[in-house]
């Protein structure tokens, strides 16, 4: 078979819909922008990429410890992280066809479109992003034209109100991040665990911010997944951590599949004023590469500021030197929807067969697949029972699919498009023998095997 790969946001957005894995949110009221639902394989996907990365940073690591803060938090918590001063984007909308989009992003496209270098958005003031775009007429990516308002920064925290009046004391916050909730359970896990530093928090939570997209599917969404893991120690350690965790980073993507070849690092152009080292890992999307994920030292300022505002004294006290001090953070930040992004578009294969048909085929790693195997009845009258009662056992130990609707090809090719790595076929040999045949998503070989024999190899083979 020949790899005729052409993957289009268009295709992928198609593949989804059409075998459930991703749906438009509130598709039967027209859509709501930048929703997304998932679907009985997506959040299958989705799942088992969470599972994956919790049991590498939280269950495989020495000293790290889970948590599940609330969504909703105290209002001061934004005011010490800075959310409510400093959170905003730079905006500006197309007077013609009324879209609003990001300055530092019109200038970024640009200047990769014409080969522009050492143009950085993130180093400009508002007053000179906006004479950029003036002197160089960019125009607005969806009509055309250039005729664009004067740049505003834009709020990016939904806002809600506690209680029955509206006052500003009522105020509070969807949050936009889930490291907050890290921070301020600190001494909590440290006291309750009897954590000695370095250890970790992680979490896994969802986040909600008020973002402009460039229409990148789940790339940026207004409701999202992070994945977080906060490591705790003392300012010396701080850059021996920052690589470990660049190196776990990448290590993890490509155990659950990614390709080495499509993911590079990226540090940061532009440092927030307290971190002292950052990187992105970024992955190549259709559209390029961009980020995946990010690795930041925080120094020790996320600790401080809520010891400033809190009036708690947020301390470490070593109890082998009782030097007191209050740790460095090292901050490991991926988003599990942009993730799911990446394994599809990694996973996803147009492949050109010896009879001259063309596959789809979704060629996930084992341990992200929606469903392990499927159970196929090679004649539905004769051997469903059989089958159906090979699918209930196996379903106790994995998710097990079931097929037994048209021609065995097409069922073949059904489970492919959804990353199924093994499909089992029950027929006569079944019934007289007690064999199944079991063939490979990948490469569509075949081998026979005792039916009590399956439930082990399918499991041997999906092991992480």
């Amino acid at each position: 078979m020949e790899d005729v790969t052409k993957l289009t946001m268009d295709k992928l957005v198609a593949l989804c819909k059409n075998r459930g894995i991703i749906f438009q949110g509130s598709e039967i009221y027209g859509g709501m922008g930048n929703t997304w639902d998932y679907g009985p394989v997506g959040v299958e996907i989705k799942n088992n990429i969470k599972k994956t990365w919790w049991k590498r940073f939280v269950q495989e690591s020495d000293n790290s410890f889970g948590v599940d803060a609330a969504i909703l938090m105290n209002p001061r918590v934004w005011d010490a992280s800075g959310h409510t001063t400093s959170f905003s984007d730079p905006k500006m909308d197309c007077r013609e066809c009324k879209t609003r989009h990001r300055a530092d992003n019109l200038i970024e496209n640009y200047c990769a479109h014409h080969h522009i270098e050492n143009i950085i958005p993130d180093k400009m003031t508002n007053e000179e992003m906006q004479n950029f775009i003036e002197k160089h007429k960019i125009a607005c990516p969806v009509c055309g034209k250039h005729n664009f308002t004067p740049i505003r920064q834009f709020k990016l925290m939904f806002e809600t109100r506690r209680g029955v009046t509206e006052d500003d004391t009522d105020k509070i916050y969807l949050r936009p991040e889930t490291a907050q909730g890290e921070f301020v359970n600190f001494l909590n896990v440290q006291r309750s665990m009897r954590a000695k530093v370095p250890f970790g928090i992680a979490q896994i939570g969802k986040a909600f911010r008020n973002e402009i997209t460039p229409g990148n599917f789940i790339f940026r969404t207004i409701e999202f997944e992070q994945m977080e893991h906060q490591l705790f120690c003392k300012e010396c350690d701080d850059d021996k951590f920052y690589n470990e965790y660049k190196q776990k980073a990448w290590d993890y993507l490509v155990s659950i599949g990614i390709d080495a070849d499509k993911l590079r690092f990226k540090d940061h152009d532009k440092l927030a004023h307290y971190a002292k080292n950052a990187c992105d890992i970024q992955f190549l999307f259709p559209f390029g590469f961009s980020e995946l994920n990010g690795i930041h030292n925080r120094t020790n300022y996320d600790l401080s500021r809520h010891q400033e505002f809190s009036g708690k004294n947020m301390q470490y006290l070593d109890p082998v030197t009782n030097e007191k001090y209050i740790p460095y953070v090292v901050e490991y930040s991926i988003g599990c929807d942009r993730l799911m992004l990446a394994v599809l578009c990694n996973a996803y294969r147009e492949e050109k067969l010896d009879d001259g048909e063309t596959r789809i085929v979704l060629a996930l790693s084992p341990v992200l697949a929606p469903y392990k195997a499927c159970v196929l009845p090679l004649v539905k009258k004769t051997h469903a029972e059989t089958a159906h009662n090979l699918q209930k056992e196996l379903s106790k130990y994995f998710m097990c699919d079931y097929d037994e609707s048209g021609s065995i090809g097409k069922r073949y090719r059904r489970e492919d498009e959804i990353g199924t790595p093994f499909a089992i076929t029950v027929d006569d040999e079944t019934l007289n023998n007690g064999t199944v045949t079991i063939r490979d998503r990948n490469t569509m070989e075949q081998i026979t095997l005792k039916i009590d024999q399956v439930k082990d190899y399918i499991l041997d083979k999906c092991k992480y």
